[in-house]
């Protein structure tokens, strides 16, 4: 594909928001995409990712504000964005009673793609997604990653300039999972923009930008290692004997600005380390806890994350 740097944005939303009733599950979400990134869209479930994809696959109209896709709004003009975008939503529409080969034939004729073209573009997505040699299987018959591979390759059959995908990698094992990802890493080569939305930040660090999305809000926005260095003060990573009851005590402690549990870790926010640290092993160790291994830490997406919700809402009490 052509070099598009220059080009207008892939994506914009200004002001995006859609409301069910009395749920806002999309807030005000203004936000550009250029083309040719990989943007991860990251946040818990209920945090309206799949609710921002829907509106910007023309499925679902906002409640307000406005959405450019391909330089198309998705009100009233979201037939011209047919061909230009591939939406791949969590339960992508495969039919288990059709070979793999039969799902990209039928798709194929879906989207419309010219007879001529079909055999070749079709030999290309069995390969690019490594189903070449399960092309007689049922659909139904596929692993989990065998069929969300099968699902982005049925997406792309009409060769996309934007692919929105919804949590692609959702309940897929490591190894699929990283296999996955590959196939994203090859569409950028060719030029595609990738909006991805998960639930698992270690994948959203392979993104180029990241918006920690929550309650519908973008919380941050920016690189995966700017969004890190955003994070105030030390992090450090203690293993006690009793986590639940450790992250317990030292919740609202003083000097402790944050805590999270990974499994037997805790990964605590302070102020300074060599200031702070004394404190918060003495407040351990006066509950038998026990604490060892104390260190610093680089924080993850995880921990920027916690510590955002948790500001959020903070904020929220004292505007309250």
């Amino acid at each position: 594909m052509n070099d598009r740097k220059d080009a207008a944005p892939a994506i914009v939303m200004r002001g995006l928001s859609r409301s069910f009733e009395s749920v806002t599950a999309v807030d005000r979400l203004t936000l550009t995409i250029p083309r040719g990134e990989l943007f991860g869209l990251v946040g818990p479930d209920g945090a309206g990712k799949t609710t921002t994809l829907r509106m910007l696959a023309g499925i679902l109209p906002p409640s307000q504000g406005e959405a450019l896709v391909a330089g198309h709004s998705v009100q009233g003009e979201a037939e011209a964005l047919q061909g230009k975008i591939a939406y791949m939503s969590q339960r992508f529409g495969l039919y288990g009673d059709l070979t793999v080969l039969e799902n990209l034939t039928f798709y194929a004729e879906l989207f419309e793609v010219p007879r001529r073209e079909r055999g070749v573009r079709i030999e290309r997505l069995l390969g690019f997604s490594n189903l070449t040699p399960f092309k007689d299987r049922l659909a139904e018959k596929l692993s989990g990653g065998m069929k969300q591979k099968l699902g982005l390759a049925c997406a792309l059959t009409p060769t996309p300039e934007i692919v929105l995908l919804d949590e692609p990698t959702n309940g897929v094992d490591p190894v699929s999972r990283r296999d996955f990802w590959r196939i994203l890493y090859d569409l950028l080569k060719r030029g595609v923009t990738i909006l991805v939305t998960t639930a698992y930040l270690d994948e959203a660090e392979r993104c180029h930008r990241v918006g920690l999305m929550h309650q519908g809000r973008l919380l941050a926005l920016d690189s995966p290692e700017r969004i890190k260095a955003s994070l105030a003060g030390d992090l450090l990573e203690i293993r006690v004997a009793d986590p639940w009851r450790a992250r317990e005590l030292l919740t609202g402690a003083p000097l402790v600005k944050g805590v999270a549990l990974f499994g037997r870790r805790l990964h605590v926010a302070v102020g300074e380390m060599a200031r702070d640290l004394p404190t918060v092993l003495a407040a351990l160790e006066a509950e038998g806890l026990e604490p060892e291994e104390p260190r610093r830490i680089v924080p993850s997406l995880e921990d920027v994350f916690i510590a955002r919700i948790r500001k959020e809402g903070g904020d929220h009490a004292r505007a309250a």
